[in-house]
């Protein structure tokens, strides 16, 4: 029974961590290895569930594993999505006024920066919009710098499906 359990397990990390893959490919418009992905996904999806469910002994073990497969699948798709994955993310920084060392610093880092100037009615205080495009690795480095500058910063980040031209580190 232990042999079931652990084939089990083995096999709903693959096929979740199969979906993770599979979900990043369709997000970043990759439909053909999607599919393939998907087909591999629901093929070992399906003969496990079978044979969890038709399986001769009737022990807790056997959903227990499954469970825990699933959620180490999940696990280990989100670690490869984070690690493995590049993509670009769109800044969106709401930021005091006047504050061209961060700027400056901004762009000497190698990155680009486009500046809105906003006005908030409510409250009637000037403040600016930072609109930066950084790869999914330069994250943390470009949020870092940013709260050096001004910890109160209001920081928006966006995956970006497409980019043409402009500026990205």
């Amino acid at each position: 029974m232990l042999l079931v359990c652990i084939k089990i397990f083995l096999a709903r990390i693959v096929d979740v961590t199969l979906g993770s893959i599979r979900t990043i490919l369709m997000v970043k418009g990759k439909s053909i290895p999607a599919s393939i992905i998907a087909f591999l996904e629901v093929f070992i999806w399906f003969i496990i569930a079978k044979e969890a469910l038709n399986t001769p002994y009737n022990s807790l073990l056997i959903p227990v594993f499954y469970a825990g497969g699933y959620a180490t699948g999940t696990l280990l798709g989100t670690y490869l999505s984070n690690t493995y994955v590049s993509g670009i993310v769109g800044l969106q920084v709401i930021t005091k006024t006047n504050n061209k060392k961060m700027i400056e610093r901004i762009r000497k880092n190698g990155y680009g920066v486009s500046i809105v100037n906003l006005k908030n009615a409510y409250e009637g205080h000037k403040k600016e919009m930072l609109i930066i495009q950084v790869n999914k690795k330069s994250l943390k480095e470009i949020t870092n710098l940013i709260k050096e500058y001004d910890h109160n910063a209001f920081i928006i980040a966006n995956e970006t499906k497409y980019v043409q031209n402009g500026l990205i580190k």
